[in-house]
């Protein structure tokens, strides 16, 4: 029987680990600009670590809010290099993790956490950087009955999230890269990079190019006076 709303999936297929350390050394912004910012998960959900970028395959969890059955079995089904990002539907009147689970989720070998609700604990978190990105603090505890599903598509902080999306966050926030995007994805990150660069170097040696911005004014339309001109 398929029992919608109450079932555990397979990730069909992960990222090469070779492409996704790749991604190491990029930031957020770079991701969000190459993808039209339309792939970041909202800024709601903040760091509550104290240091440490989160890279790693997404292992989806949609489970009733206040409730962590589902988000225990993805622990247990976990691979090293997974981020298990759960929609727990942004409510944070219950916490989906805390210290326990953190520990066991470091001993799997899962590289953080993306929780679209509450942890309690908070101070396990905070003073270590096993990354971890949510909603909100609470100490009241979660339930433990279901239902929910693992490894299917998610929304998570109005972000739409499939099992194997890459999950890269730091200190500006998360950003999803599609699975079938990401050698596309880093291939542009790392032009825009170079651009960047020698932007700042224009900045910094008085020769860097302004007129962009009057163009774009003109084609807007806008009116210019002599005053404003001169600023």
């Amino acid at each position: 029987m398929n029992n919608i709303g109450f079932r555990i999936l397979p990730i069909e297929k992960r990222l090469d680990r070779q492409l996704v350390e790749q991604f190491r050394d990029v930031v957020t912004p770079h991701i969000s600009d190459n993808l039209n910012r339309m792939h970041a998960i909202g800024s709601k959900l903040r760091p509550f670590h104290k240091e440490g970028k989160l890279i790693g395959t997404a292992l989806t969890v949609k489970t009733r809010p206040g409730d962590n059955l589902l988000v225990h079995k993805a622990i247990d089904m976990a691979e090293p290099g997974d981020v298990i990002v759960v929609d727990a539907g942004g409510d944070t009147t219950n916490a989906i993790v805390g210290e326990i689970m953190l520990q066991l989720a470091q001993k799997k070998g899962i590289t953080g956490f993306v929780i679209d609700g509450a942890i309690r604990d908070s101070k396990a978190f905070i003073e270590g950087d096993f990354p971890v990105y949510a909603a909100g603090v609470t100490h009241r505890g979660p339930y433990k009955d279901g239902p929910g599903e693992i490894n299917v598509p998610i929304s998570v902080g109005g972000m739409l999230v499939h099992p194997g999306d890459l999950i890269l966050g730091d200190e500006d926030g998360i950003a999803v890269v599609p699975q079938d995007s990401a050698a596309e994805v880093l291939e542009m990150v790392r032009i825009q990079e170079i651009k960047e660069i020698e932007i700042l170097k224009s900045i910094g040696n008085g020769t860097v190019d302004r007129s962009w911005v009057d163009e774009i004014l003109k084609q807007k339309g806008c009116e210019f006076n002599d005053l404003a001109n001169k600023v």
